[in-house]
């Protein structure tokens, strides 16, 4: 039934792609589903059961949710597909915005009863950021309350892409049984679970609708790709090979989003998930080639074996037993043996064994090329994030972005025995896990771990206890407080002078500070003149950057800030970089304390979905956790209420929830930003 497709160059048979969506919404079951098709497993793993290849650590499968990135590869229509199915819960954000800043392609997965839910959104956001084009799936239409039509409804509305269905169900809930291809108006159906698809004539009750439905498609993709519009108007209706181009183009612009459908579960619509993965999703020849700097120049590879080595690291496992990196290899060639070079830390590294990876299994491999993923064996320093390029052709290539800590612990050994063994635990924790930050509070002497949340926390605790018997005591989660300027002040004047025996240290700035709209720091200099250089002006902002790390109402850093420099004076002899440096760190300080400044809490958007008569107690229960109601929606039996909350307020929140709604209630949340804390604030 199906043919090999020919294939001109060896990248263009190769997808990198990860599979994207809210907990629960089957992501696992989706990736679960591709091996076993491809033959890369011979048995169906099922999630509940605990025996997915992808969910392989033993606190993925005890909690039933993916928490760690894992890549498989598998082969389909004489293509290599490399898949990463990435986490859903919002505590492990980081995992996916590591994982999508080296694919190529994406699979959305949306949950046909729930629709767009806060982490399908918030992911799909991430791939906005990195241009990663995308097709959708929407997922259990065996389920009760399953609705295509409507799920789409809340893809167009939330997330704002022009959604094109290329499918129409067969049957619905408990009788979904296959699918109506739109494009070759041909049915597809699966009889049996074990079984292969069938493809059969469309039944004649679905056949009108199957026809308006291509007819839809048709004009709604001639609306957005040119040459479909010339072959519209001049046929009056599209051929599917016409049609399957300028979808193909319209995904990979992100001008449009491929939708299907299927049970992920009951195996039913992963065939042509599959064939859509290979039609529509780029290969790495597709994309545009990957760009860089050094030395301040920019620079950029094709995605050709032959150009020099570039690849990006993104993600590190340090297991007692040795560290293995992930790499995405943008161009080039690497071998077992080879000196490769990381810009960041200008150290040569030299590759051991190179592997493709299967979860939790691996494949030796003689050598990788542009285009690939795979993990290498043998990087001492590498860190996730670090660029390895060939040592004669440098070029650095920017890292994915790390998402700063929002809940902190103290942990300690209970042992005091272990104390070296948990601090080379948190240590090894930190170098996987770039979102986890592991200090030493400068007043009480307590190692502090945050991280994205409770649960973040709690799985990286566990993870210390599993894999070196080390029993930790947790303290009490605190969240992590911003400061920031409600009312500036013009015209601080600040003089540095020190005179010791030896060269004097002399600088002379003036400051004004002010709000900025949102987080973040601007620096300005508005000196004329010359009265201070360039090179002191760049120290002058160095120190006002050192200035944010402890603010003036509780020590926490300070945000949503402008300093402008508007004058300064130097002296002949005396005046440094360094001098300058202090100075706008003593500078920005007493200005600070002259400001009006408030307190920011980390606030979060709770989507709770609770049964009709729970509604009450959870609204009231909201409210008492200083939480503002945003909205609320009612389907049969349940409803779902949308809610600000403080991130303090929330600990604890899931046993609470349990409680009240005899355990049939849940809930999610996802950071928003911050927010004034109710009286902590500084008056001049």
């Amino acid at each position: 039934m199906r043919t090999e497709r020919p294939v001109t160059h060896p990248l263009t048979a190769v997808r990198n792609l990860g599979i994207l969506a809210h907990v629960d919404a089957g992501k696992t079951t989706v990736t679960e589903r591709f091996l076993y098709l491809t033959g890369g497993t011979h048995k169906r793993g099922e999630v509940h059961d605990g025996t997915t290849v992808t969910d392989f650590d033993p606190q993925e499968r005890d909690r039933g949710i993916t928490i760690f990135a894992a890549a498989v590869s598998c082969a389909w229509d004489g293509h290599r597909v490399n898949l990463i199915d990435t986490p859903g819960h919002v505590d492990f954000a980081d995992e996916v915005e590591r994982s999508l800043r080296v694919l190529d392609g994406a699979v959305a997965v949306f949950d046909a009863v729930a629709g767009v839910e806060p982490q399908s959104e918030s992911v799909w956001r991430q791939a906005d950021r990195y241009g990663v084009p995308r097709i959708a799936f929407v997922n259990k239409l065996d389920r009760a309350g399953a609705d295509l039509d409507t799920a789409v409804a809340s893809i167009r509305a939330r997330l704002h892409p022009a959604p094109l269905v290329v499918q129409l169900p067969i049957g619905a809930e408990d009788g979904f049984t296959g699918v109506v291809d739109l494009l070759r108006l041909r049915a597809l159906v699966w009889t049996d679970p074990d079984g292969p698809m069938a493809e059969v004539p469309v039944p004649e009750n679905l056949l009108a609708e199957a026809r308006h439905r291509r007819r839809l498609l048709e004009e709604a993709v001639a609306e957005l790709h040119p040459g479909a519009l010339e072959e519209f108007c001049a046929r009056s209706t599209l051929s599917a090979g016409a049609l399957g181009s300028a979808l193909r183009d319209l995904t990979r612009t992100g001008d449009g989003v491929v939708v299907l459908c299927g049970s992920a579960y009951r195996n039913r619509g992963i065939e042509p998930l599959l064939d859509a993965v290979v039609a529509y999703l780029p290969s790495p020849l597709d994309v545009p080639p990957v760009r860089g700097t050094y030395d301040g120049g920019e620079q950029e590879r094709p995605a050709d074996p032959q150009a020099p080595l570039s690849a990006l690291a993104f993600k590190v496992s340090a297991a007692g037993t040795g560290r293995l990196t992930c790499l995405r290899i943008y161009s080039g060639t690497i071998e077992r043996g080879d000196t490769v070079w990381d810009p960041g830390t200008r150290r040569t590294e030299r590759i051991g064994r190179i592997l493709r990876v299967q979860a939790d299994r691996h494949e030796r491999l003689e050598r990788a090329v542009a285009g690939d993923i795979v993990a290498v064996a043998g990087l001492k320093s590498v860190r996730a994030g670090s660029t390895l390029c060939a040592p004669d052709a440098p070029i650095l290539l920017e890292p994915p972005a790390v998402a700063d800590p929002v809940v902190s612990v103290a942990v300690e050994a209970r042992r005091g025995t272990d104390t070296d063994r948990l601090t080379s635990a948190l240590a090894r924790l930190a170098e996987e896990d770039p979102s986890l930050v592991v200090r030493t509070d400068a007043e009480t002497g307590q190692t502090v771990l945050s991280g994205m949340g409770e649960l973040h926390l709690e799985v990286a605790v566990e993870k210390i206890r599993l894999a070196t018997g080390v029993e930790v005591d947790v303290g009490r989660p605190r969240v992590a407080y911003r400061e920031t300027v409600v009312r500036g002040v013009s015209g601080t004047v600040f003089r540095h002078v020190k005179q010791d025996g030896g060269a004097g240290q002399f600088a002379h700035i003036v400051l004004d500070v002010e709000p900025l709209e949102g987080p973040g720091f601007e620096f300005r200099s508005a000196v004329v003149g010359g009265r201070v250089p360039q090179e002191y002006v760049r120290s002058v902002e160095a120190g006002c950057r050192d200035a944010l790390t402890e603010g003036p109402v509780g020590g926490f850093p300070v945000t949503g800030l402008r300093v402008t420099l508007t004058d300064g004076a130097t002296h002949v002899k005396d005046s440094s970089e360094q001098a300058f440096r202090t100075a706008g760190r003593l500078g920005l300080r007493e200005a600070l304390r002259a400001c009006t400044s408030v307190l920011l809490e980390p606030v979060v958007e709770v989507t709770v979905t609770v049964p009709e008569d729970a509604v009450g107690g959870v609204l009231g229960d909201i409210a008492a956790r200083r939480g503002r109601i945003t909205g609320s929606t009612a389907r049969t039996g349940s409803a779902t209420v949308t809610a600000t909350v403080p991130l303090a307020e929330l600990f604890g929140y899931a046993t609470r929830l349990r409680s009240r709604t005899q355990g049939r209630g849940t809930f999610t949340a996802r950071p928003t930003g911050y927010a004034p804390a109710p009286g902590a604030v500084t008056v001049r």
